[in-house]
């Protein structure tokens, strides 16, 4: 018997109903260690991928993302997501706390978020619950080792020693303009202006990062690479290194909305007629942009990666990122559930966005049990795509049925002819699966609460608001407004916040309205004391706790429940107890909060 048959029975006994998910992945996962060094599975991205991804952090995410904090999370994670990238790990500054990309060693991995140790021991935690890790791979550029920026340090991996030297840097590099001479070749990609540009046609940079990648791969054990901005250099050497490395998952940071401009990096990392790397489909977040915040619908049918049946294989699609979702840079947080929704049911690889994750962490791990229920792969076909006047329809085939995705305010008079049942229903999203689908899975996911730090108060009639600062953050002052009266001196930027607590390692602040008007905001902004940072432009909500992204966590007050009537209220406005907008009038049982009072439907 050959190798290929071993393979065919090793995947018809992964699917014996015997076999539940978790030794499902188990199993591939070993499967892919035993055959990891098979030339032919270098092809960028496995076909009929129905993984999911958790970008596992989000800018300045030290504290909450260090590696011993996310392998604590390792049990729920893994039920959910397939892979998790994290920042690069490889050490980059000895006395500040610095994101890693501009990394001084490649074979030490200590930094911001762990020690060596601890990175090793997440890694091994999340492969043993068969989730790989990728690493966020930047060998675009490279830091020196101290205030001469053509000095690296010398490492020794396997018994051989490595360090770059002025010969490997870019001639063309900004180097050569501050008294240094680097002699390497011109660049062949765009110039990055914060650390020395490598020159890829030298065959000493190529031995340090063959060997850097086999660390990563066969030391460290992570799976794949997210290459960091890989239109500092050609796309040909990403597809050399992957050759040679032989990674499993592959993914550029070809930041382009362009749709050529991203397919033509994918070609061009080719090898002998294969590509080796997917790519991250940032037409598709553009187009997701204008659909979600603006209700250009028809965006969403432009051209993307993850509908175009050559390249959808290698598109690994997602809503926002560390960079993309900054403070005053998102502007979904009103449709962040639906943008996710919409992800989770294209083709492609979905990308979930740490912050997303944590925020709307119940609706997410729904939506991604339906797209494993109907079993829609990164090349699963598109059946439908309409953009109307108020909404879009997207309807995807998978494995075991298809899934409806109605968006904006369409209701089932839009759903396409077919047997469908709802899955699961939010702000401006409906989810229908064919009848046959099961959702029991659905079942055992309990609706996240939010509790507030007991430190957060409010008083009686108090027109108020939390936000759970950066910790980079040193002075918080809020902007709050309506149509017609700001609620915050008229002087941007605002009045000042007053520090009440500490949660989640982050500073805590409370804006108070000391004014005399009897309305409330409609909208509010918190910057830090006007240095460039902020938030969006976010929907106020009295007593609402905003965490550092923006997004309402729930809303804290300290107001009497009270028994009450359909029939007593009047209010277009209901929010279920987590803060969240609810469509129309509640009629389940519960707890709600009603004209700024937690009431309670018995």
């Amino acid at each position: 018997m050959g190798l290929n048959d071993s393979v065919f029975i090793f995947f018809v006994s992964l699917h014996s109903e015997n076999y539940n998910l978790m030794n499902m992945k188990r199993l591939f996962f070993t499967l892919i260690t035993v055959l990891g060094s098979l030339p032919m599975l270098a092809q960028g991205w496995p076909s009929q991928y129905e993984g999911v991804m958790l970008q596992g952090f989000y800018w300045d995410s030290y504290t909450d993302t260090n590696w011993a904090n996310l392998e604590s999370q390792a049990d729920e994670m893994s039920q959910f997501f397939d892979l998790m990238w994290v920042p690069n790990s490889a050490y980059a500054n000895a006395t500040t706390m610095n994101m890693g990309y501009h990394p001084v060693y490649w074979f030490d991995h200590k930094s911001a978020f762990g020690t060596e140790a601890q990175l090793r021991s997440m890694i091994k935690t999340f492969s043993q619950k068969g989730m790989g890790i990728i690493e966020d791979v930047v060998i675009n550029h490279r830091a020196s080792v101290d205030a001469n920026w053509l000095h690296f340090p010398a490492e020794t991996y396997k018994g051989v020693t490595y360090q770059l030297t002025g010969a490997d840097i870019c001639k063309d590099d900004e180097a050569k303009d501050n008294g240094y001479t680097p002699t390497g070749a011109m660049d062949s990609g765009e110039n990055w202006g914060g650390a020395r540009d490598l020159d890829h046609t030298g065959a000493n940079v190529q031995k340090n990062v063959n060997a850097y990648l086999d660390f990563l791969l066969n030391d460290l054990g992570y799976v794949g690479f997210r290459y960091d901005f890989v239109k500092g250099f050609a796309a040909k050497y990403v597809g050399q290194y992957n050759k040679t490395a032989q990674p499993r998952f592959s993914v550029g940071e070809c930041w382009d909305g362009n749709k050529t401009v991203v397919t033509n990096w994918i070609n061009g990392t080719k090898q002998d007629g294969v590509i080796q790397s997917a790519a991250f489909d940032f037409p598709l977040k553009y187009y997701i942009n204008d659909a979600f915040d603006k209700g250009q619908w028809s965006r969403l049918n432009g051209g993307c990666l993850a509908d175009d049946n050559s390249y959808k294989r290698y598109a690994v699609t997602f809503v926002d990122n560390h960079d993309t979702g900054r403070f005053g840079e998102c502007p979904l947080y009103a449709n962040v559930e639906a943008a996710n929704a919409f992800i989770l049911t294209m083709p492609g690889t979905p990308c979930v966005w740490l912050s997303h994750w944590k925020t709307f962490k119940t609706a997410i791990k729904k939506q991604i049990l339906i797209r494993k229920a109907v079993g829609i792969t990164n090349e699963s076909a598109i059946i439908t795509k309409q953009a109307k006047t108020n909404g879009f329809v997207l309807v995807t085939e998978g494995v075991k049925g298809s899934v409806v995705l109605l968006l904006g305010e369409l209701t089932e008079a839009d759903m396409p002819s077919g047997n469908y049942k709802l899955a699961l229903e939010g702000t401006n999203y409906k989810m229908y699966v064919s009848t046959s689908v099961d959702l029991s899975a659905l079942d055992n996911i309990k609706e996240d609460t939010f509790v507030a730090p007991d430190f957060c108060q409010v008083a009686e009639g108090e027109v108020c608001a939390f936000f759970e600062a950066p910790t980079s953050w040193t002075t918080v002052k809020c902007w709050a407004w309506d149509s017609k009266n700001n609620y915050t001196s008229g002087t941007w930027p605002g009045a000042a916040c007053t520090k009440v607590g500490t949660n989640n390692g982050k500073n805590v602040w409370k804006w108070t309205y000391n004014g005399s008007l009897t309305t409330q905001p409609t909208y509010i902004i918190f910057n830090n004391n006007n240095n460039g940072q902020q938030t969006a432009d976010l929907n106020f909500s009295n007593g609402g706790y905003y965490n550092e992204a923006g997004a309402l966590q729930g809303q804290v007050t300290g107001i009497e429940e009270v028994r009450w009537k359909m029939s007593d209220v009047r209010s277009n406005v209901y929010y279920d107890i987590s803060g969240r907008r609810i469509t129309g009038q509640p009629t389940k049982k519960g707890l709600y909060i009603v004209n700024g009072r937690k009431v309670v439907l018995k």
